[in-house]
């Protein structure tokens, strides 16, 4: 089974700082098909990208975005991102990571 972990687990508040996987991925990821599998690592990798992240302008993706009704990031805990306009693009999971609890 692929997966993108590389051993360096730690869950920082909802996102594994290792593989950048959200907890749920993590917990989930057995029961997943090869094709959800396959989504997330695509996320992770940035093959599947909806927008350039403001903050390091590498690829990053919005579920909502692709179409489903809530994102990756509604199951980690909120982040301080500053302020947010309507306009604003979101962070990438590598940046998100960074920001601190809010």
């Amino acid at each position: 089974m692929k997966t993108p972990c590389i051993a360096a687990c730690k869950n920082e508040d909802g996102i594994c700082i290792g593989c950048k996987r959200t907890i749920t991925e993590i917990i989930e990821w057995k029961s997943m098909t090869d094709e959800e599998r396959d989504r997330v690592m695509d996320r992770l990798s940035g093959k599947t990208t909806t927008h350039t992240c403001p903050e390091c302008t590498k690829p990053a993706q919005c579920d909502i975005k692709m179409g489903k009704e809530t994102c990756w990031c509604f199951e980690v805990e909120t982040r301080d991102v500053g302020i947010v306009s309507e306009n604003s693009e979101c962070l990438c999971q590598d940046c998100l990571t960074k920001k601190p609890i809010a």
